[in-house]
C-alpha cells in the first residue's frame, strides 16, 4: 500500500507519494498565482487548485505508475483561512480571498469588539481569518453573500471535488473565528454573529479520520483505485507539525516560509487572545497547539530579491560567513500587516538607519535581522501566553541559509535543529494523516521525528547586543505606526 499527501500552498500544489514505511516515492508540483486586484488585497481562483492537483498527481504518476496504482489513503492540507464561497450547486461565487488578505480590517475589528469571539475561540478576530471576509462580503457584495450556500477553506474545496463531501476538520476549521476551540465544534453563536448558521458549514472531523473516499469517476480520471479513503488532513501548520512529529506537550518547529510561524503543541487548551498568539486544535484528537505568526517572513527576502534583481539565495551567499553583530540598519518586515504581537493589518514596511554605504548586502542583513526579531516577538508573545520554548526543529525556504539560522537562534537565544535532508513539510504530513485513517495506526507509531542533520547553537557573547537591537526594533514600530495611521 501507499498513501498520497496533497498541499495547497500560496504559491503551488504539492503532492507526495510515500510507501508503508514512510520512504518517499515521488513528489509532484504545479505553480499557482495570486491576484492582487487592489492594494491590500489576495486572492486565487479555486478551479486553478483543481488544475494543479491535476498536473501534481499526473508527475507523481508518470514517476511512479505501480506505486501510484497502490494508494489507499490521501492526505489534505491547505493554506488556512481562505474564504471559498458556493452556491446550492456546488459553484463557486467568487475567488477565494485568502489568509494574507486584510480588506476586512474594519469588520475584523467590529467582530472582534464582541467579547464572544474571543471567548469562545480563544483568539483575536483577525483581518485574515475567515469570519471577517464573509463580513465583508455581505457589506460590500450583498447578493454573493445572499447566495451562500457553504463556506469552504481551500482544502476542504479540494475535498469536495475529490469525495462529494462537505467535510473540514478542527485544526483549519480553528482559524475561521466560528470553531468552539475548546469543544471542537462550531459555535452557534457566532456564526448568528455574522447572519450565518451550521448549515453553511461543512461537517466536522479529527484530522486523522476518513472523511470519505474518492469518487468512482475522479478515480478514474486521475489513475487512482477506487475506495482510496481521504483523511479528514489538516491546516498547513498543523500539518508541518504531523510531518515533524511534534505532536507531544512542548515539542516546538519554527517555519521560515512565506509568512513566519513559531508553534508549540500542547496537551490542553490554553488560549490568551490579549498576546496575539493563535489557540488552535491541532491535527489529532484531544491535542492543541498555540502559533505565533509573522505575515511577511521569507517573503521579505523574496521582496527584497525582486527589486535588486537577484535570487535569495544569492543574496544570503553574499553574506559573511560568521555572524559579527547587529546592523545599523533596522528593517520592520510588515509588508502586508503583522499578526502576532500587534494584529495590524494596516502598518506597512520600513528600512530605518539607511547611509551611503546601505549596500545589497548591508539590506539583507537588515532583512534577515527584521525577520528574525519578528520571530522573537512570537517567541515572547507565546511565553505571555504560558509556553516556553528552549529548542525547536526549523524548516522553510529560509532554513537553508547558515546565517540566517545563526541570527535566528542567537536572537531568539534557542537551540534550532535542522533536520537531515528530506521532506517533513505539509504535505508529508497529510499523506502520515492519510495512512493513519487509511490503517487506523496510531499516531505515535507513524508520526516519528526526523533525523537530525545538525543543531545551531545561539551565539552566547552577541546574544546581548541582539536583545538591544530587538529593543530599538520594538520602538520603531509604535513611531512608524503613528506615522503612517497620519
Amino acid at each position: 500500500m501507499t498513501y498520497l499527501g496533497i498541499d495547497i500552498g500560496t504559491s503551488g500544489v504539492k503532492a507526495l507519494l510515500m510507501d508503508a514505511e514512510q520512504t518517499i516515492i515521488s513528489v509532484g508540483m504545479a505553480p499557482l498565482t495570486v491576484s492582487r486586484p487592489h492594494a491590500g488585497w489576495c486572492e486565487q481562483d479555486p478551479t486553478d487548485w483543481i488544475g494543479g492537483v491535476r498536473m501534481a498527481l499526473e508527475k507523481v504518476r508518470r514517476d511512479a505508475p505501480k506505486a501510484y496504482s497502490a494508494v489507499a489513503g490521501l492526505g489534505l492540507s491547505g493554506h488556512m483561512h481562505g474564504a471559498t464561497l458556493l452556491d446550492k450547486n456546488g459553484r463557486v461565487l467568487r475567488p477565494c480571498i485568502l489568509w494574507n488578505d486584510t480588506r476586512s480590517h474594519a469588520e475584523a475589528q467590529i467582530l472582534d469588539n464582541n467579547p464572544a469571539f474571543r471567548a469562545i475561540t480563544g483568539n483575536i478576530a483577525f483581518p485574515g481569518f475567515t469570519a471577517p471576509k464573509l463580513a465583508w462580503v455581505k457589506d460590500h457584495e450583498p447578493s454573493i453573500f445572499a447566495s451562500v450556500h457553504k463556506v469552504l477553506l481551500p482544502k476542504d474545496y479540494v475535498r469536495l471535488w475529490l469525495t462529494g463531501e462537505y467535510v473540514s476538520e478542527m485544526s483549519d476549521a480553528s482559524g475561521t473565528s466560528w470553531l468552539n476551540v475548546a469543544e471542537r465544534d462550531w459555535s452557534n453563536e457566532l456564526l448568528n454573529a455574522c447572519d450565518l448558521g451550521r448549515e453553511h458549514m461543512p461537517n466536522l472531523i479529527e484530522g486523522t479520520d476518513v472523511s470519505g473516499v474518492i469518487l468512482r469517476e475522479r478515480a478514474s480520471h486521475l489513475g487512482l483505485p477506487t475506495h482510496v479513503k481521504v483523511a479528514g488532513g489538516a491546516g498547513d501548520n498543523a500539518a508541518s507539525a504531523i510531518g515533524m512529529g511534534a505532536i507531544n506537550n512542548g515539542d516546538a518547529f519554527l517555519s521560515l516560509g512565506t509568512s513566519g510561524v513559531l508553534f508549540a503543541v500542547n496537551d490542553v487548551y490554553s488560549p490568551n487572545a490579549n498576546s496575539a498568539v493563535h489557540a488552535f486544535c491541532h491535527a489529532q484528537p484531544e491535542s492543541w497547539h498555540q502559533m505565533g505568526v509573522t505575515l511577511s517572513a521569507a517573503d521579505s527576502l523574496n521582496w527584497l530579491a525582486t527589486i535588486t534583481g537577484k535570487t535569495p539565495a544569492q543574496l544570503t551567499q553574499a553574506l559573511p560567513g560568521q555572524l559579527s553583530g547587529p546592523s545599523d540598519i533596522t528593517f520592520l518586515p510588515y509588508l502586508s500587516g503583522e499578526r502576532t504581537p500587534h494584529n495590524d493589518a494596516k502598518v506597512r514596511g520600513v528600512f530605518a538607519g539607511l547611509n551611503h554605504t546601505s549596500d545589497t548586502t548591508a539590506l539583507t542583513r537588515a532583512v534577515i535581522e527584521g525577520v528574525s526579531f519578528a520571530f522573537k516577538d512570537c517567541l515572547n508573545a507565546l511565553g505571555a501566553a504560558g509556553t516556553r520554548i528552549h529548542r525547536a526543529t526549523v524548516v522553510g525556504g529560509g532554513s537553508k541559509s547558515r546565517y540566517w539560522l545563526q541570527t535566528l537562534a542567537t536572537v531568539l537565544n534557542i537551540q534550532l535543529d535542522v533536520p537531515q535532508t528530506g521532506d517533513f513539510g505539509a504535505a508529508f504530513g497529510a499523506a502520515r494523516l492519510g495512512f493513519i485513517a487509511a490503517s487506523k495506526e496510531r499516531v505515535k507509531g507513524v508520526c516519528k521525528k526526523p533525523t537530525l542533520m545538525h543543531s545551531v547553537e545561539p551565539i552566547n557573547s552577541l546574544t546581548t547586543q541582539y536583545a538591544e537591537a530587538q529593543s530599538l526594533y520594538r520602538a520603531l514600530y509604535p513611531a512608524i505606526n503613528n506615522w503612517q495611521q497620519n
